[in-house]
């Protein structure tokens, strides 16, 4: 099989990373760290790795591999996105770190899978070391999503209701987040959801999405604010996502979770946890005073 190798950045990487990534849940229905929608929800923002000429590899399909980098607040982040066994995952992570030469003095991570031996011994052998920072990823059957939550006083609405109003996340995401969000081919308004109390006040928001090509569901993110916790207003938001997600097509529905309460409040909808996650680090290069 002829596998060529192009360099990309932008949106067009951010579309070929989609189809690699589409290609690969395909080929396995529980493998892999990431779906074709936590990429493009990455893109919500603007990064200094977004113009990053990165390499992506193609077959006489199409996408097949891509090296990822995504810019955080204080950190990079490295990721291999591949087929399994058409491009090696060796060969990705290399040019995954070879574009990291951008990235000087800076600290870098990736997550991974416990069971993925082999992407965790890359990681060791380029430096990076184990952390005690574990999350988790859970599925469910959409047709096993349990029934649609309400609180009294408060009320779902999507961003075809709200278009009207500032997005919900433009706090936390910045101003462009609604831009950026509607740049990617597999956002939806009818499920980037809020929940509201009686004045209109957002007490909460949950982005879903739904990709037509696996069907899949995603969530993500989710957040209930502080004053609003402990309400029964997370699974609201959950339950009408799922919900929305199952009417469009969705077959299967995926969440990941990095704290003991949104583990419980997944698991205790019906997602059962299939892989437990580790962060892995490679800090930033000393240097010397003066250098």
């Amino acid at each position: 099989m002829v596998v060529r190798r192009e360099l990309m950045r932008g949106l067009g990487r951010l579309n070929a990373t989609t189809t690699v990534l589409q290609r690969a849940r395909l080929a396995d229905p529980l493998g892999g760290m990431w779906e074709a929608a936590d990429v493009q929800w990455w893109w919500r923002r603007p990064r200094a790795t977004d113009e990053l000429a990165l390499p992506v590899w193609f077959d006489e399909v199409g996408p097949v591999a891509a090296a990822g980098l995504t810019a955080w607040e204080d950190t990079w982040q490295a990721d291999v996105f591949a087929v399994p066994s058409i491009v090696k995952d060796e060969d990705v992570w290399a040019a995954t770190l070879e574009g990291t030469a951008a990235h000087r003095g800076g600290a870098l991570e990736v997550l991974v899978r416990e069971d993925d031996a082999p992407l965790a011994d890359l990681a060791l052998q380029s430096g990076f070391a184990m952390t005690d920072e574990l999350s988790g990823t859970a599925w469910m059957d959409a047709d096993h999503r349990p029934p649609v939550a309400q609180v009294n006083g408060f009320a779902i609405v999507d961003r075809v209701a709200r278009a009207d109003r500032p997005h919900p996340m433009i706090v936390r995401n910045g101003e462009l987040v609604e831009q950026r969000l509607r740049q990617c081919s597999l956002y939806d308004p009818t499920l980037d959801l809020a929940v509201e109390d009686a004045d209109g006040s957002v007490a909460g928001y949950a982005l879903f999405w739904f990709d037509h090509a696996t069907l899949v569901g995603l969530l993500e993110p989710m957040r209930v604010e502080d004053d609003y916790q402990r309400r029964g207003l997370a699974r609201v938001l959950l339950t009408n996502g799922l919900d929305r997600l199952a009417r469009k097509g969705a077959r299967r529905l995926k969440v990941g979770f990095e704290t003991d309460a949104a583990r419980n409040l997944y698991l205790g909808a019906g997602f059962v946890q299939t892989s437990v996650d580790r962060l892995l680090t490679r800090p930033a290069p000393y240097e010397q005073p003066g250098q």
